[in-house]
């Protein structure tokens, strides 16, 4: 038996484990400690694809496992975020509304689903992918730690754009949106001048605004999609 056909989904369970134990630290509202293991989680899920792609080995098994692993890091764990941040800011409003951050999950275990069975995402997305969904919603407690913006910590602390950013992220996760590839299969600038750019202006925003950088980039990517699909229809 090759050891190499098993390191695919072995990458995918340590996807899951990393999203387990994120959710551990997030109960405990260590965003930032929660937040590295989502991202490690979601670096693993990039490289369980990759190499079952180098290695031959891709397979309804692994198609399974990566969906399931995706559920916890991708789903559970950004809804228990909203449903952390609502708690902290639900004072003296509705006993139950926290629980509505996890529309998020419902809205991220839906695009899983549907991710399975359309054939039209192989090389590009429709609709926001979960991991991408996930870095948004686990960066504003971040933004509210560690930003020094009074403005965003004060808009990010009301209940009701909380719920209203909880209803976007559900319903852009399963928008019928095309969002242009970030795939780039050879090292042509000229050919690929819409990610070369996007890529060129999301490492600037990591070096100038650091964890603001997240969801302003997730937003431009979005943004930049639609406009581009406008553009390209004319």
């Amino acid at each position: 038996m090759k050891i190499k056909k098993h390191i695919p989904n072995l990458l995918t369970l340590l996807n899951l484990f990393c999203g387990c134990i994120a959710l551990v630290f997030v109960s405990e509202s260590k965003f930032l400690i929660g937040f590295s293991f989502v991202c490690l989680g979601i670096f693993f899920d990039f490289f369980d694809g990759f190499f079952a792609r180098k290695f031959g080995v891709s397979g309804p098994l692994g198609v399974q496992l990566d969906s399931l692993a995706d559920m916890v890091t991708s789903g559970v764990a950004p809804g228990f975020v909203m449903f952390k941040m609502l708690l902290q800011n639900n004072q003296g409003g509705f006993e139950y509304l926290p629980y509505l951050g996890f529309i998020i999950t419902l809205g991220a275990c839906y695009r899983l689903a549907n991710f399975n069975i359309d054939t039209r995402q192989s090389d590009s997305f429709i609709g926001l992918p979960t991991p991408a969904n996930t870095l948004f919603i686990m960066s504003l407690p971040l933004v509210i730690e560690e930003c020094h913006f009074l403005f965003l910590s004060e808009l990010l602390s009301i209940t009701w754009v909380l719920l209203f950013i909880t209803l976007l992220s559900a319903f852009v996760m399963n928008a019928e949106i095309p969002l242009f590839s970030l795939k780039i299969k050879n090292f042509s600038v000229s050919k690929y001048k819409l990610q070369t750019g996007f890529v060129l202006g999301s490492i600037l925003m990591i070096g100038t605004l650091q964890f603001l950088s997240i969801p302003l980039i997730i937003l431009s990517y979005v943004l930049i999609s639609i406009g581009h699909n406008f553009w390209v229809k004319k």
